[in-house]
């Protein structure tokens, strides 16, 4: 059996703590929160884990082999820090830290300590991800012209981080893993209505070296909960719309031909052809990564959502934040 603690007993470590008790050869020793009303919700249903309000227990035994940092954005950097540098295995939600400087010095720990650091960039681990990267990679969509995505809601107000750090991290994973490719230039607008300083929508463009762009729009300020990304090629369309119960990608037989005459010049054509609606075996992705962190753990292989890439996300968050502070200049990464 193989010793895993959560340390985050919120809303979202709730899942974690799910997930991770329902595994094959898991053993939830510890779930750790500094509220203790949260631990005695959870006492009557997870009566074999211990429930503790710090870190020490955690890190001093060793038939702990993982760690999965569910916390508060502000707290994973340190608490994933002081689980690395004991040797534990480390799962941290996203986003893994909240500089540039802390998230390469997480890197640099689990690399020196040999440890596995993988991020909670969860959309990786959804089977329309995987589809939608098999589109690209094959040229089934041509060349990709820009991507846009939307993930707004009227939902949970944060104090501790904007729409921005709190959301972005899901897109930005999303678009670097499926592009494979790195913006150059950044710009951002937001604006902050709810709490000063922390703002609630947020704009934010990235734009490529070969002319590829995309743009997201993020809001817990807003009517309507949309998880939707458009991805446009020169070929086909696609949209994924997570929030459909079982049509989730749609594929548009959509696109712009050029018909070339000799006296004529160069006429251009709009092409509508079929809407696709492909058939895709759906499974939780929280699962499918929690599968895959005891996978890594247990064959030492590199996670999906490893380090390195979890600090280029950081650094395209931090330089969307310089953009929203000098009001949407852009910013060359």
């Amino acid at each position: 059996m193989i010793g895993i603690a959560v340390v985050g007993a919120g809303a979202w470590g709730k899942n974690h703590i799910r997930v991770f008790s329902e595994l094959p050869n898991v053993h939830l020793k510890y779930i750790c929160d500094s509220d203790p009303s949260k631990l005695m919700d959870l006492q009557k249903i997870y009566y074999r884990s211990k429930l503790v309000d710090n870190l020490k227990p955690i890190i001093s035994d060793p038939d702990i082999k993982g760690v999965v940092i569910a916390s508060s954005a502000s707290s994973h950097f340190p608490l994933a820090k002081e689980a690395l540098l004991v040797g534990k295995d480390v799962l941290v939600e996203k986003p893994m830290a909240l500089n540039v400087g802390d998230a390469e010095e997480m890197a640099k720990i689990a690399e020196e300590r040999e440890c596995i650091l993988m991020v909670g960039h969860l959309l990786i681990y959804h089977p329309v991800f995987d589809r939608l990267k098999e589109m690209i990679d094959s040229g089934e969509l041509g060349r990709v012209h820009y991507i846009y995505t939307q993930r707004v809601n009227l939902g949970i107000i944060r104090q501790d981080e904007n729409a921005l750090w709190s959301f972005a991290p899901h897109d930005l994973s999303v678009i670097l893993g499926l592009l494979n490719e790195r913006p150059v230039v950044v710009s951002a607008h937001g604006e902050s209505y709810i709490q000063k300083n922390i703002e609630d929508v947020v704009f934010l463009s990235l734009h490529f070296a070969d002319g590829k762009m995309a743009n997201i729009h993020l809001s817990w300020l807003d009517p309507h909960k949309i998880r939707k990304i458009t991805i446009v090629g020169s070929k086909k369309m696609v949209v994924f719309d997570d929030m459909e119960v079982s049509e989730k990608l749609k594929i548009y037989d959509k696109g712009v031909s050029s018909l070339s005459y000799d006296s004529y010049g160069e006429y251009l054509s709009l092409r509508f052809g079929d809407i696709t609606i492909p058939n895709i075996k759906m499974a939780e992705p929280l699962r499918a990564e929690a599968d895959h962190f005891i996978h890594c753990m247990q064959t030492r292989a590199q996670p999906r959502t490893g380090a390195r890439d979890a600090v280029e996300v950081i650094k395209i968050l931090v330089a969307a934040q310089q953009s929203i502070k000098q009001k949407g200049i852009p910013i060359s990464l």
